[in-house]
């Protein structure tokens, strides 16, 4: 079976330390595999090595496999691998001076998905839809994220990873920083995207995994704990480990 993710025993090492340790994971298409575990288990950093990212971290090393929609990470150009990777990250970052517009037709346009201003405005609503976004910003385009709340940033992030159309959507902790009112709209937006795009999540949260997730992988200090169907990790899980933590023991 193909899947729009692989890993292979893969390990990380910075500055001689190691980071990730063994990990292997399959995400299957079009669905949502939620990566889940304490603070500082490695899950931002799984997310940063599969789209190159951690490539900006100086003395970092790794060995093992991993392949995003057949193609050899580790040894891809990574300006490329990044046109089929969208990223929405923890905390929102909207481009300061870009209308809400600008925002996001100018991944539409950076990844030659439309030119023409036509072409770039049914882009741009089609993002801000599918980011539950459209209603609340149509009538103001040409204002600056600014004027957004911290929750409608976020859902702006997302659209502008949209627009770009990925074949893999990487998101970590997008509700970590944002109202619960926002958080829950942004959860409805990313599981009504699943038909469309690939999804690896990142969260601390498992009553929010239990809400979005086709699959789970839990990791703690680098190591993958348990992994599989999210029905079965939630309601019978194997280690004992993962039972406290979906108690939330730990």
């Amino acid at each position: 079976m193909m899947y729009a993710v692989e890993i292979e025993n893969l390990n990380l090492y910075i500055d001689g330390r190691h980071i990730l340790k063994n990990i292997s994971m399959n995400v299957s298409y079009n669905t949502i595999h939620v990566i889940m575990g304490p603070s500082g288990s490695g899950k931002t950093t799984l997310l940063r090595t599969i789209n190159r990212l951690i490539d900006l971290v100086p003395n970092a090393r790794i060995t093992g496999r991993i392949a995003v929609l057949g193609r050899d990470v580790l040894s891809s150009d990574p300006y490329i691998l990044r046109r089929d990777i969208g990223m929405v990250f923890q905390i929102p970052n909207p481009f300061p001076h870009m209308t809400i517009y600008e925002n996001v037709a100018i991944s539409a346009r950076l990844n030659g998905i439309a030119r023409s201003r036509r072409e770039l405005d049914e882009v741009v609503r089609w993002a801000l839809e599918k980011a539950m976004l459209w209603e609340e910003v149509r009538d103001r385009l040409n204002k600056y994220p600014h004027e957004l709340s911290g929750g409608q940033k976020q859902r702006l992030c997302l659209a502008r990873a949209l627009a770009m159309k990925p074949k893999l959507l990487l998101l970590d902790e997008p509700t970590a920083n944002i109202d619960p009112i926002n958080a829950r709209r942004l959860e409805d937006a990313i599981v009504s995207l699943k038909d469309e795009v690939t999804i690896i999540m990142v969260t601390h949260s498992p009553h929010q995994a239990a809400r979005v997730a086709d699959s789970v992988t839990l990791i703690y200090d680098g190591y993958i704990i348990e992994q599989g169907p999210a029905q079965v990790v939630f309601l019978h899980p194997s280690n004992e480990y993962t039972a406290k933590f979906l108690r939330g023991e730990i």
